[in-house]
């Protein structure tokens, strides 16, 4: 197995490199792990997919939350757009979205959390969408607070997005314990819903110059949530061949195999041969960035002939402006040419109708699962 994981991170690394968002204090040594259940069988995790067939959709995130936060808390969960939004994403034959959480909206208030959560995964059903949620993340701000949140900056990608749990988890040592009791949490309330299709514990661990430092919690989060044994599958999605140790660690105990990839054609195809190795299910839970060439014509028709899970960026242009590129702001505030995520504009017009074709014809022609 450490061959192969080893060679996983050559042959990408050979074929070149791939990024996803641009953009800490020790950790006492680990107790001896409790006994909890082992990773996944590949028999099991085929199962599962042969039970799912061909999931894609989008990262989502309402136009109206410019983060996690702002999506979450009380006074701006908006049910109204959600089922918008949602709706369009169903009505071209996504079936699936992926959604990240934010552990403090579940301290402000645990038991609402999970009442809006259970809310979200209800209008999603609606429109025949399951649900692969996000835990932790590593990218952009490194801090954050409860109540309003900032307003978006003109032209700039995700400006108001945030880490969790950032710089906090290095200034707070007793910031681990909340985190074990947020996880554990809703992974016990929502454990068994059939409503979601798989647990992302951690996005893109090592981001914003964290390396290594993330590990840690990456542990910690595989632990906890093995604890709780829910009956979906586990995984942390590798982005990034430079993090070795942690790609090694995320490739060795997710149940199923998820991946970033934001370039063309062939960098995408070669990632793909060479994740093949673990003869488990893939599932890419980022991909589409327009003036990178990672466009839905090359990459989707491939994800689905191959059939992998297609999880693009972004479903509708707002407050987190992610139609701007990582590395090209526009302070003006005018809207680029070619947008560099997201399909639809808020009043739900596409950006390119050419897509949304395809993506309906794909759709149209799902692989259909063996009963």
């Amino acid at each position: 197995m450490r061959h192969t994981l080893r060679l996983f991170f050559v042959l990408v690394i050979s074929a070149s490199t791939f990024v996803g968002c641009k953009n800490s204090p020790q950790v006492t040594s680990e107790a001896p792990p409790l006994a909890i259940r082992n990773t996944w069988s590949v028999e099991q995790a085929n199962d599962w997919h042969e039970r799912w067939g061909w999931l894609r959709g989008a990262n989502f995130v309402p136009s109206t939350a410019i983060n996690q936060l702002e999506m979450w808390q009380a006074e701006t969960f908006d049910t109204v757009t959600i089922n918008r939004e949602l709706g369009w994403a169903g009505r071209i034959g996504m079936n699936s979205m992926r959604v990240y959480l934010h552990h403090l909206a579940w301290e402000i208030d645990p038991e609402g959390f999970k009442k809006r959560m259970d809310r979200y995964l209800g209008i999603a059903d609606k429109h025949g969408i399951s649900t692969l949620f996000v835990f932790f993340d590593d990218c952009w701000n490194p801090v954050y607070q409860r109540g309003k949140q900032p307003d978006p900056k003109p032209g700039i990608h995700n400006s108001g997005w945030v880490r969790d749990p950032g710089d906090l988890l290095y200034s707070d040592t007793t910031l681990f314990v909340v985190l074990e009791k947020y996880v554990k949490d809703v992974l016990t309330r929502f454990g068994d819903d059939e409503r979601i299709v798989l647990w992302d514990l951690y996005n893109e661990p090592g981001n914003s110059g964290y390396g290594n430092k993330s590990l840690p919690l990456l542990k910690k989060v595989f632990e906890w949530a093995r604890e709780v044994d829910p009956s979906q599958p586990l995984s942390v999605g590798v982005w990034d061949p430079a993090l070795v140790e942690l790609g090694e660690y995320q490739l060795e105990h997710s149940d199923v195999i998820t991946y970033h990839n934001y370039g063309d054609r062939q960098i995408h195809q070669a990632m793909i041969d060479s994740l093949r190795a673990y003869n488990r299910p893939l599932i890419c839970t980022e991909y589409m960035a327009r003036t990178r060439n990672s466009l839905f014509k090359d990459i989707m028709p491939m994800l689905k002939e191959e059939n992998i899970g297609a999880y693009n960026w972004g479903l509708v242009a707002g407050k987190s402006n992610t139609i701007y590129a990582w590395d090209n702001p526009m302070p003006d505030g005018k809207e680029p040419k070619i947008w560099f995520h997201d399909i639809f504009r808020k009043d739900g017009s596409p950006f390119d109708k050419s897509e949304i074709h395809l993506i309906k014809r794909l759709s149209e022609e799902e692989l259909v699962p063996s009963k």
